[in-house]
């Protein structure tokens, strides 16, 4: 009977130091589990260098447009979300499509779809030549290309000179480093 107690003991001792280590893998693998989720699935990734900086959320994320599918600019009413199912990285950023149609589209004519000045917002690169976050839903289309701004009051001011704004921008885009990023410090 002793040598029984003792092997139960011994067997409620292994059991209660395999469990934690139980748990922490359990605990690791979710975790794992729930990164991979986050990651998009990547359709393709087409390469290239960004020309200048390029306008995300948060400095050091790949997420460009805010997610928005930059073909849904030039074929729909409005611009719509893209799913993270259909992503495709281009200069080192992801875009995000509404399906595997618009995701194609893009892989054969990125810069056709890519947004002017990396997304960030037209007027303040124009005007100012400053980096400026833009709202995804304030845009136009001019001369084939897709143009952001900051806001709908911004948007008004830019429309009183397009052309002149360009100009300007085209000037100025190019001046700003890759790796720049808007800071609101």
């Amino acid at each position: 009977m002793k040598q029984a107690l003792i092997a139960i003991a011994l067997l409620t001792s292994v059991a209660a130091c395999t469990k934690p280590a139980e748990k922490a893998a359990d605990a690791a693998n979710t975790e794992q589990s729930a990164t991979k989720a986050a990651e998009p699935k990547l359709l393709a990734d087409i390469g290239g260098k960004p020309t200048g900086p390029v306008y995300t959320k948060e400095d050091g994320d790949t997420l460009a447009l805010s997610g928005y599918d930059p073909v849904s600019y030039f074929t729909g009413k409005e611009p719509v979300a893209g799913s993270a199912d259909f992503t495709v990285r281009y200069q080192g950023f992801d875009y995000r499509f509404a399906n595997a149609e618009n995701a194609k589209t893009f892989q054969a004519s990125p810069d056709k779809y890519a947004p002017q000045y990396g997304g960030y917002c037209a007027w303040a690169i124009g005007a100012n030549d400053a980096l400026a976050p833009t709202d995804p839903k304030v845009y136009k289309i001019v001369d084939g290309k897709l143009y952001l701004n900051n806001s709908a009051s911004v948007a008004k001011v830019w429309e009183k000179d397009v052309p002149g704004f360009i100009s300007k921008g085209n000037g100025n885009y190019p001046k700003h480093d890759a790796k720049e990023h808007y800071a609101t410090n």
